[in-house]
């Protein structure tokens, strides 16, 4: 006759959800394994699971969170979508952002007015919340002394501080203990002007606080996951659908083939990107190491180098009244052996005041850059797939409404192309 904790072990393995575990009592744990094989011909033996969280998309007028050359307020989409914490579950909105390490949510603490105008989370209210009091001690509670770090993160024009937690976590279904930071201070700017309550952190651990603050890790090491990746589709109207999907890719949701890049430095989803095409000709402004890119869903901008970004604007000629708008040619950016193209209405601010470039300068200092920012208009365009167990992102051509996967000429595989290299000047 097996112990109840090995029956509970042989569930795990098949891979029952804990919230089911945690729910049967000691006389129905036989019966318990039988729905446990059940689940494993159900959902696959690997025991994991998938789902997809519906994005809200809203337009928001806001400073950026990375420090650019320009200040200026910039009117951009912001996607976010609910998960909840604690026991029971306190719900909270959250951007999914693969440019932050952390999960970031407002406490009953702060009193801030960029706290009170969200959710707050209330450690009190939850049964399986443990106050945690080191990043480097993540299982380690707060002592009676009260002796715990506070860390503080900054956002570009602002800043939060806060303190660490450690609650059940969950997006849908996917349940997962980790460590995150609950903020007790928060500026005005940026967080009073965003429609979300907090950031969730899908950045690689590298940027994260420790290793149980990085939840889709956390997610990892419980078997979660049927397939330990997740992946993003970005609506490119307010009316179409936006996504995220932990667990696998969605192949409705890709116009082409995916094809995949490794990670070249991990922290950001970072890869390497060969040159840069103007009507699918490199230019010859990423030498030796290659150009550097972050792959960032919390960013709502492009952006890249100065000198770079400079040449680019010498080259494509953006005329400022918007008098040569519907004649500007495809810019592309090549990676491996596949040239991503962006039409002028994808690269191009158009507004009142005229016409300009949507690449922002954006310099990075070593070890982390020189480095591209790829955000949401390169997002809406492409379908992105984010492989933590092989460090790899992958690449398709978003399938929007009237975007024809076999007439389609903005992804370009070059290995059935041959394309001409301008030199520098």
């Amino acid at each position: 006759r097996s112990s109840g904790r090995a029956q509970r072990s042989w569930a795990l393995c098949y891979g029952l959800p804990r919230w089911y575990l945690n729910s049967v009592p000691g006389s129905m744990q036989i019966p318990m394994l039988l729905v446990a094989v059940w689940w494993a011909a159900a959902f696959g033996a690997s025991g994991g699971l998938t789902h997809t969280v519906h994005l809200q998309r809203k337009m928001v007028k806001l400073r950026h969170k990375y420090h650019f050359a320009s200040s200026q307020v910039v009117r951009a989409s912001e996607y976010f979508g609910e998960i909840s914490i604690g026991s029971p579950p306190q719900k909270f909105v959250v951007v999914f952002d693969t440019g932050s390490g952390n999960l970031l949510i407002p406490s009953v603490k702060c009193t801030d007015a960029a706290c009170l105008a969200h959710k707050r989370y209330d450690v009190n209210l939850s049964t399986t919340a443990v106050e945690i009091a080191f990043a480097d001690s993540p299982d380690k509670a707060v002592p009676a002394s009260g002796d715990r770090d506070v860390v503080t993160i900054t956002f570009g024009t602002g800043e939060m501080s806060g303190v660490f937690v450690k609650d059940t976590v969950c997006v849908g279904e996917l349940c997962t203990k980790a460590n995150f930071v609950t903020a007790t201070e928060e500026s005005d700017e940026p967080f009073s002007l965003v429609p979300f309550d907090g950031i969730f952190g899908l950045s690689l651990p590298q940027m994260s606080e420790g290793a149980r603050f990085n939840v889709l890790d956390c997610m990892i090491r419980d078997g979660t996951l049927k397939h330990n990746l997740f992946s993003f589709f970005f609506g490119a109207e307010d009316d179409e659908a936006s996504e995220v999907t932990f667990g696998e890719w969605r192949e409705s949701r890709m116009a082409s083939k995916l094809f995949w890049v490794p990670v070249s430095n991990p922290g950001y989803w970072q890869v390497e990107m060969d040159d840069i095409t103007i009507k699918n000709k490199k230019q010859g402004l990423c030498k030796d190491k290659h150009c550097q890119v972050a792959v960032d869903t919390g960013t709502s901008l492009m952006a890249g180098p100065t000198d770079i970004v400079n040449a680019l604007v010498d080259r494509l000629h953006v005329a400022s009244d918007c008098s040569n708008f519907d004649t500007l040619p495809v810019l592309g950016f090549q990676l491996s052996d596949h040239i991503l193209n962006l039409r002028a209405e994808e690269y191009v601010d158009r507004g009142e005041d005229g016409c300009s470039l949507a690449l922002m300068t954006l310099d990075i200092p070593p070890p982390k850059g020189p480095l591209f920012i790829f955000g949401d208009p390169f997002l809406r365009k492409y379908y992105t797939v984010y492989d933590r167990e092989n460090l790899k992102v992958g690449f398709a051509l978003a399938k929007h409404p009237g975007v024809n996967s076999t007439t389609q000429t903005t992804l370009i595989d070059l290995d059935q192309q041959v394309t001409e290299v301008v030199e520098a000047t």
